[in-house]
């Protein structure tokens, strides 16, 4: 079972789901270059994966201060980690899928980034209304970022990742589609200014954010 939602069984000799699906969703993406490169993404989970991991018994934190950074709520932050891995098959097989070989293969060949040393993280979000995101760029520590998101609801059309550009004036660029099973890709750098803007949206954002990271990442309990 996977959080209340049963994942169709593995066929035995051909691996893992995610490491069949995902290199030819990534080569399929739409490559934007500007104002940096990004890519975006259908159908980046196989069937069942997002009903799989909106059903998994977490409820949307309550009293989130929205204040433009994910970090002031880090105590109710949830992540794909080990144990959650033990509890949750649908945890198990994505993190299995993106520690595949074949995957990362992909995204070194597709994006130019360097995942060689990287360590992978995926935190599961239930961003409800009020939240945003300042714009920012990631961490250098972070090597890779992809979004993947959850829901059908057409309250969220509006809840998509913003694309701006640099300083000073942080000129709004427009957003990534959210939807089911759509997602977003970039390689965290200097231009790679993202957040989410006060957009009026109703319901839960419910999104998965993938990282590959750096060895040295401070918080290794996050890790997957």
């Amino acid at each position: 079972m996977g959080g209340g939602v049963e994942l169709n069984p593995e066929p035995e000799t051909e691996g893992n789901a995610v490491a069949r699906s995902f290199p030819a969703c990534l080569k399929a993406s739409d490559h934007v270059t500007q104002p940096f490169d990004h890519w975006l993404l259908t159908n980046a989970l196989p069937e069942g994966f997002c009903e799989a991991i909106t059903c998994l018994p977490f409820a949307p934190p309550k009293d989130s201060v929205f204040n433009g950074k994910r970090e002031t709520n880090n105590s109710t932050r949830i992540y794909f980690t080990p144990e959650n891995q033990a509890k949750f098959v649908v945890c198990r097989r994505v993190v299995e899928g993106f520690k595949d070989a074949r995957v990362k293969q992909a995204i070194e060949d597709e994006t130019g980034t360097d995942l060689s040393g990287t360590r992978l993280r995926i935190e599961y979000c239930q961003d409800t209304s009020g939240f945003w995101l300042e714009p920012h760029t990631d961490i250098p520590v972070k090597k890779f970022t992809m979004l993947v998101y959850l829901s059908d609801n057409p309250n969220l059309a509006m809840a998509g990742t913003d694309i701006h550009e640099g300083p000073p004036e942080f000129k709004y660029v427009g957003s990534a589609p959210y939807g089911k099973n759509l997602g977003v890709i970039f390689i965290p750098g200097k231009k790679s200014w993202h957040g989410v803007g006060h957009h009026s949206f109703k319901g839960v954002r419910k999104s998965i954010i993938i990282n590959f990271v750096t060895a040295d990442w401070r918080d290794s309990w996050e890790l997957a």
